[in-house]
């Protein structure tokens, strides 16, 4: 009997190291993952995540993987579901933004400094997460462009205006020189009732020198006949129309005044 009560102990004490064994063994097994860490946002959701810890791939550079955007809403989730023996991170939202909706594993403090959101937090013994909604106001930079483009849309209408008003003027302009030289061609023909061809371009030649010619001067400039520029001036000085003036060998023709 006493050798059975010995072996009674013996398995009850290999039971009880197996069974504190089993209990402990995934704590010793486990990693033991820390974290002290800067997270900072931008505003087009870019985050990057610097500082010290062992949990892999926790560490990055300009990456969207924990921001999404609906509308003017965006959100930042940051979850690992495995154990943190400790952590602690200070998270830099961008300038002009203001939250929504906060949560974190741990303890967290949300402080403003220099225009920029900074929320910390710190924990020990759970999973490590962030998760925040928030929105982010139009900055000075984005109310400047603002502003050029809308002087920049009222120079563009005011420039588009000047042009119409002077393409307007300029037909104007243009059908009234049409308005103008078609009376002066009605007078002209008013004028010149009754008179032939040659004797219509002596007239008009007279009327646009606005001097005396003579004979020769008519010739040269219409390019006909002497005889037919003599010939054509007698017919004009009969109807009164021009007068004849002697220099010496030549004659002055000149409108006649009335």
């Amino acid at each position: 009997m006493g050798s059975a009560k010995i072996f009674q102990r013996i398995y009850f004490l290999l039971s009880l190291l197996f069974s504190i064994t089993m209990i402990c063994l995934p704590s010793f097994c486990a990693e033991d993952y820390y974290a002290d860490i800067t997270i900072d946002v931008d505003s087009s959701g870019f985050v990057t995540i610097d500082g010290t810890t062992n949990y892999p791939e926790l560490l990055t550079n300009n990456t969207q993987i924990y921001t999404t955007k609906e509308q003017n809403y965006w959100l930042l989730n940051i979850t690992k579901e495995n154990v943190f023996s400790d952590f602690i991170y200070t998270l830099t939202l961008p300038k002009g933004t203001s939250i929504n909706y906060i949560k974190s594993s741990g303890f967290i403090r949300i402080e403003e400094n220099q225009g920029n959101l900074l929320v910390s937090g710190f924990g020990e013994n759970e999973s490590f997460s962030v998760l925040v909604q928030y929105q982010v106001e139009k900055t000075s930079d984005n109310k400047v462009l603002a502003r050029f483009d809308t002087v920049f849309i009222v120079l563009l209408i005011v420039i588009i205006s000047l042009i119409v008003v002077l393409a307007i003027l300029f037909v104007r302009d243009k059908k009234s020189k049409e308005v103008v030289e078609k009376t002066k061609l009605d007078e002209d023909d008013t004028k010149f009732k009754g008179l032939n061809e040659r004797q219509k371009q002596i007239m008009k030649l007279l009327i646009d020198r606005k001097t005396p010619l003579t004979q020769t001067d008519i010739q040269k400039e219409l390019n006909i006949p002497k005889a037919a520029v003599s010939r054509n001036i007698h017919g004009l000085e009969r109807k009164g129309l021009i007068e004849k003036e002697q220099m010496g060998m030549s004659n002055l023709i000149r409108l006649k005044k009335l």
